[in-house]
């Protein structure tokens, strides 16, 4: 089975579990991603269980991988021989005891209480596996892989049906496929399964995605590709499903590299959590953190100093109204070298004023170790920016030698909002080009598509290709790139617009006397008649003066 062949079944299995949430009356409801997500997870969890089982070296792999059904012959494991093989399974793999398997399940899905055996089983497997796939929030709280997903239907008369729907539509759905594949497909499928609820129970922190183009482009241009990494630390502090995190860790090599991460929001960070889980970066599931990173950030030293590491990437919301802590934020003036947004008077829920993309581009700075690389989405706006928090963070960035390029992206590159937006690149480890800056205006790139009822662009794989080249190569190409020094930016008022160091180009033809003297006659002759034109219109106008009566 190719990507795309099992994109769109992992899609159509999304659009079978919304069918089912959707009939039970929680269409798009504040907790109707938890339910798809903890069904989709642990079939998932049955099918990467199946697949070590039968394929791991253990004394019970002929016995499993060569029965005609797998599941049925695990059920006649004793509770010893479970146990013995559990302690060969290396780490990353989901440990299910035969009665908690998808067939299982299924063949008791006739009996009476199925909905209390399905949500124990969740809650008993999350529990047995906690040490491998929990999550703490900023406060220390663990947070379990899964939860009972019944309860949410009301009425208890119809959980049974309820919880005999949600396996059914799994049963038939297998991923052993592609286990021994390496895929990278899921964030267009976090991004098809949560776009419903960006505004249903997003509350102000609604989730948007980073375009997997772009996530592409941050990710090419921060990792050398000529560099082999080992135990490479990647942190995103606004970090949402992981997109950028996992475009990053396929560039550096999913074995080579930590993940970090935190959110304010739980949606986001239980999604994250399924990232990770997806792509085989079980081992990080202790660095994701749910919380505020600007008020508490908690990937801090034991002095209570932010941590700082190999590479920082962020896409953060740009406004946000946050006047609630913004005295604690300006009162920290070391992470906040440039200050924060004023408050606003009256807080408008749909017109959020404050730039806490701001906040988010100092707390990257701050993030990055001594010689690491970083990247932050901003509105395009910011890099042309002549007062306020933004103008000295472009004197800081500038005067400092950390920009090293910008990337102004197409319009519309977003599913949820219409700003431009282009992307800041941070370096702090020593070059010998270390006084150039490459600057890219990728506008007029990209293609355009249609998302329901909104315009849309994207870039193409020779657009992503043509942008990584010239970045990388730091390359002057006519209205495309070009590459100034920090002396330049200063003279031009820490402008980091690519377009206002393009050259002005006056195009001169050269024509020979005779043909000036016909032209400059012809331009005689057509003042002559306009003006004799205009003569006429006076005349009638004054004529028509006079005949008005008063």
């Amino acid at each position: 089975m190719n990507t795309e062949e099992l994109k769109a079944k992992t899609i159509a299995l999304i659009d079978s579990l919304k069918s089912t949430t959707g009939a039970y009356g929680l269409a798009n409801g504040g907790n109707e991603y938890k339910i798809i997500t903890e069904i989709f997870l642990y079939k998932f969890f049955n099918d990467k269980f199946a697949f070590e089982a039968k394929n791991q070296k253990t004394p019970y792999k002929k016995r499993l991988s060569k029965a005609e059904k797998w599941d049925v012959e695990y059920d006649s494991f004793t509770d010893e021989e479970v146990e013995d093989l559990f302690s060969y399974m290396g780490g990353g793999i989901p440990l299910i005891k035969p009665h908690q398997t998808l067939s299982h399940l299924y063949n008791a899905s006739t009996q009476g209480d199925f909905s209390m055996l399905l949500d124990s089983t969740l809650v008993d497997i999350a529990t047995y596996n906690q040490d491998q796939f929990s999550v703490v929030t900023s406060g220390k709280a663990k947070v379990n892989i899964f939860a009972a997903v019944t309860p949410y239907v009301t009425d208890i008369g119809k959980r049974d049906a309820f919880a005999k729907a949600l396996v059914k539509n799994i049963a038939e759905f297998n991923f052993e496929e592609v286990f021994n594949e390496k895929y990278d497909f899921f964030s267009g499928v976090f991004e098809y399964l949560i776009k419903d609820y960006n505004n249903a129970g997003g509350g102000k922190y609604a989730e948007y995605f980073t375009p997997r183009a772009i996530a592409q482009v941050m990710a090419q241009l921060l990792v050398n590709p000529e560099t082999e990494y080992k135990g490479a630390t990647c942190y995103d502090p606004s970090a949402g499903t992981g997109t950028l995190l996992m475009a990053l860790a396929h560039q550096v090599g999913e074995d080579r590299c930590s993940i970090y991460s935190q959110d304010i929001s739980d949606k986001s960070s239980e999604m994250l959590r399924l990232n990770l889980i997806l792509n085989n970066l079980v081992g990080s599931l202790p660095n994701v953190v749910q919380g505020n990173t600007l008020l508490e950030p908690s990937h801090v030293e034991k002095d209570g100093s932010l941590k700082k590491f190999d590479f920082v990437v962020s896409n953060p919301p740009f406004k946000l109204d946050f006047p609630e802590y913004s005295d604690t934020l300006a009162a920290d003036s070391v992470r906040f070298w440039a200050g924060i947004p004023n408050k606003v008077k009256k807080i408008d829920p749909n017109k959020p004023k404050m730039a806490i993309y701001t906040c988010f581009i100092q707390h990257v700075i701050n993030s990055i170790k001594a010689e690491g690389r970083g990247a932050i989405v901003i509105p395009t706006g910011f890099i042309t920016s002549k007062s306020g928090v933004e103008k000295k963070i472009l004197e800081y960035i500038t005067d400092k030698h950390i920009i090293s390029g910008v990337v102004s992206m197409p319009s519309n590159v977003f599913a949820n909002t219409g700003t431009n937006v282009s992307v800041l690149f941070f370096d702090k480890s020593p070059k010998k080009d270390s006084d150039k800056v490459i600057l890219i205006d990728a506008s007029k790139l990209g293609e355009e598509y249609k998302e329901g009822n909104n315009q849309k662009r994207r870039l193409r794989p020779e657009e992503i290709e043509k942008i990584v080249t010239t970045f990388r190569k730091k390359k002057t190409v006519e209205d495309f790139s070009v590459a100034v020094t920090y002396k330049d930016i200063r003279e031009k008022g820490y402008s980091l617009s690519a377009g206002q160091y393009f050259d002005i180009k006056v195009e001169y033809v050269e024509i020979t006397p005779e043909e000036f003297k016909a032209k400059i006659k012809g331009f005689a002759k057509e003042l002559e008649t306009l003006s004799a034109e205009g003569a006429k219109l006076d005349a009638q106008i004054m004529k028509n003066l006079k005949g008005m009566r008063i």
